[in-house]
């Protein structure tokens, strides 16, 4: 009977093993990457860093390049799927990690700025001596996308945006000013099962399966594991520059064609958590915001996907690259 009764509560045990989170270093030491992890070393602002990247080569290239820039709580890995659709397309793609973020360098002090990241972007792209790319960026990275296309318009022949948050400016609306010291704390208390909830409602629009789990493992992995508070306090910084350096007021002076692939579904607006109750349903509203946008840019083509949600190359991944590589077919 004692044996019976071990057993079974080893059994029951088993479900919560297999579930617990992984842990892993700073610079998310411990999570495999779909690619061979390169390391671009370079000094800015008086310190010596490094951006993990990867640089997938195409079996057959087509003469092109994309440069695929990740969200704020996204790293490189989780362009997996679009990795894989674009180099069998022929396109060459370039994957970095930005400073601050998932592999690369976490500095105790930096000033973000989307300028920075772009330049250390581009400072990348000519070590690898690349001169024309088309960027895509996916929530904060289109924002950065977005940055970097107005910074090096003549290198940009085409910008790709898929569900950027920025697309509205979250302070003139009245969400309040959250301090970076406010942020870390925030930060501090990242956990699976907040992030879980938090990507089913707003990543994948209520559905939720198996595979998914890898991307919160992954983000709540480096908030459990040994230099997590280096990594929430590189996560405050940058909430701060998301918060008040915004894109929005500038999409007419986009040069390039620009591509926006949007899920209707999603609802992100950075800080809408701590607005005005009466406030919240009123932002991250993308079934308006993607029209509005493509209205401001001068040459947008606008690629809507009804029932998705933030994350549309993740949530469905055959329907969402089959629109990018149509988009991605620049008329010469």
């Amino acid at each position: 009977m004692r044996i019976a009764l071990a057993t079974l509560l080893i059994a029951g045990t088993l479900p919560a093993i297999a579930a617990e989170t992984p842990s892993y270093g700073p610079e998310l030491q411990g999570f495999d990457y779909p690619h061979e992890i390169k390391r671009f070393n370079f000094d800015s602002q008086g310190s010596s860093l490094q951006m993990a990247y990867m640089d997938v080569q195409p079996e057959k290239a087509n003469g092109r390049t994309v440069v695929l820039m990740h969200g704020k709580n996204f790293c490189g890995a989780t362009w997996e799927g679009s990795i894989k659709a674009l180099t069998q397309a022929g396109y060459r793609v370039v994957v970095p990690d930005q400073v601050g973020f998932c592999k690369s360098s976490k500095p105790a002090h930096y000033q973000y700025s989307f300028q920075q990241l772009a330049s250390n972007t581009n400072a990348l792209l000519e070590q690898l001596d690349i001169d024309k790319v088309t960027v895509m960026g996916h929530s904060m990275g289109g924002m950065l996308a977005t940055r970097y296309a107005l910074l090096y318009p003549d290198q940009v022949e085409q910008l790709a945006m898929v569900n950027p948050i920025g697309l509205e400016d979250w302070k003139t609306l009245g969400v309040p000013y959250l301090s970076v010291d406010q942020w870390y704390q925030r930060e501090l208390k990242t956990s699976a099962e907040a992030s879980r909830n938090y990507q089913k409602n707003t990543y994948y629009a209520g559905e939720w399966r198996a595979e998914f789990d890898r991307w919160v493992d992954m983000q709540a992995g480096m908030f459990k594991g040994p230099g997590k508070e280096i990594v929430a306090w590189n996560s405050a910084l940058t909430y701060d520059m998301v918060y008040t350096q915004p894109v929005v007021y500038e999409f007419a002076n986009l040069k390039m064609p620009v591509l926006l692939l949007i899920g209707e579904k999603d609802n992100t607006a950075i800080g809408k958590d701590a607005a005005p109750k009466a406030m919240r349903s009123k932002l991250g509203n993308y079934k308006a915001l993607g029209p509005a946008t493509a209205q401001r840019i001068p040459d947008a083509t606008l690629v809507t996907f009804a029932d998705l949600g933030h994350s549309p190359q993740i949530q469905q991944p055959e329907r969402f690259h089959k629109a990018l590589l149509e988009g991605l077919q620049l008329k010469r």
